[in-house]
């Protein structure tokens, strides 16, 4: 049986405009830059440059002719005030007097020469191994199935059932590891390793013979691996019978080596950062932000494609139109997707360099001294100041970066929680971390410090944090625990 009922809400949507400026702000230069490339490139309207026009004429749209209802409110629609929307300066034009540009702004990097891949080597130094045309077929797979980090994590299994569907070749597992012996002691060694035991013992057996503590080592990997990986010298001395001096040697020998032969070799390009800000003091010692700009060209409006709009405006005015209604729409709307984006452009600008005037003035000692003078703060801390969502916030700190006189760093590192101290000041858990970090650092490699000992430290310099925690900035630092940190010490 069916109900009717009515019910009445109030809802919230983002306009066009809206949605548009979020995009925008959240993207970093590089991206913006193709993000203005492709919008050049799709809209007739939008042109790189300065706008030149001094004087728009105000031309309003009417006609004699008698108007349906549809008709009138498509008109009225339609209607546009040439002054508001034409002469409208660096609002819709550019932003040039808008944006600080620094001399070094201006630079550009140079284009990176092309390179042969990684792939591309490995395939090229199989003409040297004199392989007949099977090994090939299984070389050529072997090299196709290496990971990012320069391993074979694929069965050798699999490998065979490949070459026999798609090339009808039948082959042993012997001749699949024969070939796969060959590959690893290509350039880098090591490579197509199926884990690290075998990937240190391929660059240890392409070392010289009397290379000191290269028999250890291989031995050691043999024979006491679990102990090897666990640190635990004196199983491994005890096992191998050996002294503390050949230990050594051979760990020092090992730790030369390439755990991950390859590794960022296989992905298609770098990653390079570029920063979205630079902060410099001047010479009175007052902070000079720029928000960097040099891949976002100036924008406007086209100057030809406007004349034609009001050329098609004035003469429709005039009942002597000779352009057809949907050449007029076509241009108003794109008219409207310049006018939008410019300003989408603009108000990005604004809003980023707002945040990041803020997080200057909040973290003024780091922009002064340095690392160790970083202070507590949320995203909610520059929201309130300058009464912006937070999201609005958290939009401009992704992905975002500054140069600094102490390095680049992303912006969303000077946002942190606070830790109180005994004193009742409170410090950024970074800088905690800093000081975790600098503990380590000091300590005897041959008792490291346990978590629960380098909270006790930390309670006697006045920060009052439970072990579990200092376990968790440890990780999250990349430190190791205490076990893997020992090291072999020689007297």
């Amino acid at each position: 049986m069916l109900h009717l009922s009515q019910r009445q809400s109030l809802q919230q949507k983002l306009s066009p405009q809206q949605i548009q400026y979020i995009k925008l702000l959240q993207l970093p230069t590089l991206a913006l830059e193709q993000r203005i490339k492709a919008e050049l490139e799709i809209n007739l309207m939008l042109e790189e440059g300065e706008d030149d026009v001094d004087e728009i004429v105000e031309t309003n749209e009417t006609s004699d002719e008698p108007q349906t209802q549809e008709e009138k409110e498509a008109s009225t629609a339609e209607e546009y005030d040439w002054n508001e929307l034409l002469d409208n300066g660096d609002d819709l034009y550019g932003y040039k007097a808008r944006v600080d540009r620094s001399a070094e702004e201006e630079k550009r990097e140079y284009i990176q020469p092309a390179r042969e891949s990684i792939l591309e080597s490995l395939r090229s130094q199989l003409s040297f191994l004199q392989l007949t045309e099977n090994e090939e077929l299984v070389a050529d797979q072997i090299i196709g199935s290496i990971d990012d980090d320069g391993y074979l994590r694929r069965p050798l299994e699999s490998i065979i059932d490949d070459l026999a569907f798609n090339h009808g070749v039948m082959l042993s597992l012997s001749d699949i590891d024969d070939v796969l012996h060959r590959v690893q002691r290509l350039d880098p060694v090591g490579v197509a390793s199926r884990d690290l035991k075998e990937c240190l013992l391929v660059q240890l057996d392409m070392l010289p013979e009397d290379l000191p503590g290269k028999e250890t080592a291989i031995e050691m990997l043999h024979r006491a691996y679990k102990e090897f990986t666990m640190k635990h010298y004196d199983a491994i001395m005890k096992r191998l019978h050996i002294e503390g001096v050949e230990l050594k040697a051979a760990y020092d020998l090992i730790q030369r080596l390439d755990p991950k032969p390859g590794e960022g070799a296989f992905s298609e390009a770098s990653n390079y950062v570029t920063p979205d800000f630079t902060v410099t003091n001047d010479d009175d010692d007052d902070f000079i932000i720029y928000l960097n700009s040099a891949n976002a060209p100036e924008l406007r409006v086209s100057r030809s494609y406007r004349d034609m709009l009001e050329k098609i405006v004035a003469e429709k005015k005039s009942g002597n139109s000779t352009y057809e209604p949907q050449t007029k729409q076509f241009l108003k709307s794109k008219f409207e997707s310049a006018r939008w984006f410019i300003n989408s452009i603009q108000q990005r600008r604004q809003t980023m360099t707002l945040v990041m005037h803020e997080i200057v003035h909040q973290q003024e000692d780091f922009f002064r001294l340095g690392e160790g003078h970083l202070k507590p703060m949320i995203l909610k801390d520059i929201a309130d100041v300058i009464r912006m969502d937070i999201s609005t916030i958290s939009r401009v700190v992704n992905g975002k970066y500054v140069q600094t006189d102490f390095g680049v760093y992303e912006l969303k590192y000077f946002f942190s929680e606070g830790l109180a101290t005994d004193d009742g000041t409170e410090v950024s858990n970074k800088e905690v971390k800093a000081i975790i970090g600098g503990i380590i650092s000091v300590e005897d490699k041959k008792k490291p410090l346990s978590d629960q000992k380098i909270a006790s430290m930390l309670s006697d310099k006045g920060f009052q944090i439970a072990r579990r925690t200092v376990t968790k900035y440890r990780e999250q630092m990349g430190i190791p625990v205490a076990r893997l940190r020992k090291e072999i010490i020689v007297s």
